[in-house]
């Protein structure tokens, strides 16, 4: 039995633990919230290597949470900051629509549909074998794809804003996922992926 009810659909036809809901922020405001992350984080500019050139990242990216959740992917180590009141209230909103407990927030600011994220899976060490990770969006919808790593079908869908993705089981290991670049999008997009990140041995 879905956690969501009746409100909330599974994305993919197999191989799968992805579910969609609409809208999950209950009464709250997304554009006042979107204002005051959008205001209020610290939002870096990270680079990364192609081809021997060094390029900046297409999108804005902070990292938030506990003391000792630390997390680097593709050769980056995050910059820890400490929980905000509106992150700590959309985190227990992830939390009680998951049924899992998160430690940290990645956070990417897409300014435009010139800004993306390529393919890719969250599945690094410190997330554990098979994490539970809950993406929220706020601002302008956008497309989400996955990819099944071994027939290559793709599914996609668009992310209203408001909208909640609980990836968890499976997804990492069988699927890559991605925000493609869209030329017509005009507005920006705030993108939060709670997570649960475990100490390193």
């Amino acid at each position: 039995m879905s956690l969501f009810g009746d409100e909330s659909k599974e994305l993919l036809p197999y191989d799968f633990s992805v579910t969609y809901k609409e809208w999950a922020l209950g009464d709250l405001n997304s554009e006042q919230l979107f204002k005051q992350l959008e205001t209020q984080i610290a939002w870096e500019t990270h680079q990364i290597r192609m081809f021997g050139k060094v390029y900046d990242q297409p999108r804005l990216i902070a990292w938030y949470g506990e003391p000792n959740a630390t997390y680097s992917y593709s050769g980056t180590n995050m910059v820890m900051n400490d929980w905000t009141p509106p992150l700590l209230q959309l985190k227990e909103i992830c939390e009680e629509e998951s049924g899992h407990r998160f430690n940290s927030v990645l956070l990417n600011l897409y300014r435009d549909g010139n800004d993306k994220v390529g393919w890719h899976s969250d599945n690094e060490p410190e997330l554990g074998s098979e994490p539970t990770i809950a993406s929220l969006s706020l601002g302008a919808p956008r497309r989400f794809k996955f990819r099944h790593r071994e027939t290559k079908e793709v599914v996609e869908k668009i992310l209203a804003n408001g909208s909640l993705v609980i990836m968890s089981g499976l997804s990492q290991k069988c699927w890559e996922h991605e925000i493609p670049r869209q030329a017509g999008i005009k507005g920006p997009r705030i993108n939060l992926t709670f997570r649960n990140v475990y100490a390193k041995k």
